[in-house]
C-alpha cells in the first residue's frame, strides 16, 4: 500500500508540475506590430525586418498590430486590398517604384490600456528604387518608433507608449518567428525546470521502491 500510495504522489505531482508550466507557457504573448509580405493574394509572415527588407515595385506590404506569441500564433492584416486598387491613383514614374503598404492597427482588445486603435488604412508609396520597406513606410504614416534594437515599436503615433510587451494571453504559443521577435525559441525555462525536478522525484521514490525490495 505504501509503495502504491508513493507511486500514485509521483505521478499526481508530474501532472501537477506539467500542468501548470504549461498554463503558464500558454498565458505569455507580446503586444507587437508584425509584418507581413503579400503574395498571390495571400499574407505571409515576412523574412525579414522592414529596416531590411527592399520590396519591388508592386509589391504590397502589411503591418498588424496584436496580442501574439510568434509567427504562427500572429494575427495577419486585414482587408483585400491589393496593389492595383491602392496605387490606383499614384501613376508609375521614371526611377522611383511604388509599394502599396497595408497598416492594420488592430483591435481594443489587443490595444494598450487607455489606447484606441486607429483604423485600419491603405497607403501607396513611391520611394527611390533601392528604398527599403521601412523607408517606404516612413514616407505615409509618420511618426514611426524603434527601440534600441531596431524593433518597430509604433506606426504613426501608434501605440504612444511601449514596444513588444509581455502579456497575459489566451492563444497558444507555438515555434519561434521568422525573425526577431520578442519570442523565445522551444519550451520555457519553467516547464524544463518542472520536468527536471519531476524527473528527480521519480527517480529518487523508483530507487527508494527497489531499495526496500532488496
Amino acid at each position: 500500500m505504501r509503495r502504491r500510495g508513493r507511486a500514485a504522489w509521483v505521478l499526481a505531482l508530474l501532472l501537477l508540475v506539467l500542468g501548470t508550466a504549461a498554463g503558464q507557457a500558454q498565458a505569455v504573448g507580446y503586444r507587437y506590430w508584425s509584418f507581413w509580405d503579400l503574395t498571390s493574394g495571400k499574407w505571409t509572415y515576412a523574412t525579414q525586418g522592414p529596416s531590411t527588407a527592399r520590396p519591388s515595385d508592386g509589391d504590397v506590404e502589411g503591418f498588424r498590430f496584436a496580442v501574439s506569441a510568434d509567427s504562427q500564433d500572429a494575427s495577419k492584416p486585414r482587408g483585400n486590398a491589393d496593389f492595383a486598387s491602392i496605387c490606383a491613383k499614384t501613376p508609375a514614374r521614371s526611377g522611383r517604384k511604388r509599394v502599396a503598404l497595408v497598416i492594420d492597427s488592430g483591435t481594443t482588445a489587443d490595444a494598450p490600456s487607455g489606447e484606441i486603435p486607429p483604423t485600419p488604412r491603405t497607403a501607396c508609396a513611391r520611394v527611390p528604387t533601392d528604398a527599403t520597406t521601412a523607408e517606404a513606410l516612413a514616407t505615409v504614416a509618420t511618426p514611426l518608433r524603434y527601440d534600441t534594437n531596431a524593433l518597430l515599436c509604433a506606426i504613426a503615433g501608434y501605440p504612444r507608449t511601449g514596444c513588444g510587451d509581455q502579456v497575459t494571453t489566451s492563444h497558444t504559443p507555438s515555434s519561434e518567428p521568422a525573425k526577431a521577435e520578442p519570442t523565445p525559441h522551444g519550451p520555457s525555462v519553467g516547464l524544463l525546470a518542472g520536468i527536471a525536478t519531476v524527473a528527480v522525484l521519480g527517480g529518487a521514490a523508483i530507487w527508494q521502491t527497489r531499495r526496500r525490495r532488496s
